[in-house]
């Protein structure tokens, strides 16, 4: 069995908050009639932290979507040129994305100091996760690109 990364832990961790959560709100609808509005709150900025760090997860296994049947007919340095480039493209996105996350995060701390609706929590700890696991998606990416270059260099892929 293969030993668990970090981030399958805090998807494990997460994921069960917001089990419990969500069977904790449906039971108090049946027993007392009333929901607890705040765990909507909750485990829908959770869901973004788990889709963030699903997607390292999926760069760590190689599980993305993807169409190789022109991909495979290539040769091998071009297969070489075409991952790299992905892997860029993959970094650039996920660059842009955090860059105007932490802007977010910045103006909420000193501008606005705007909070959570039901729970009025500060946002920024909401969006925090974005780019703090962020750095789990570049690891993840940057290793999965070496180990496919890799596996070119030696014929196996």
């Amino acid at each position: 069995m293969k030993k668990r990364t970090i981030e399958e832990y805090l998807v494990i961790i997460i994921l069960s908050i917001m089990a419990v959560l969500g069977f904790g709100n449906v039971l108090s609808r049946y027993i007392f009639h009333a929901s607890f509005a705040a765990t909507e709150e909750i485990e829908i900025n959770m869901f973004v932290w788990i889709t963030v760090l699903g997607i390292a997860i999926a760069f760590e296994k190689g599980s993305h979507l993807g169409m190789t049947m022109i991909y495979d007919k290539f040769p091998n340095w071009f297969k070489k040129v075409a991952t790299v480039i992905a892997a860029l493209l993959a970094i650039s996105l996920f660059a842009i994305v955090d860059y105007y996350v932490i802007r977010e995060i910045y103006k909420d701390l000193t501008l606005f100091h705007m909070r959570s609706e039901a729970l009025n929590i500060p946002n920024w700890i909401y969006t925090i996760g974005i780019p703090i696991f962020s750095i789990f998606v570049f690891e993840k990416l940057i290793s999965s690109t070496i180990r496919n270059i890799k596996s070119l260099d030696r014929g196996t892929k």
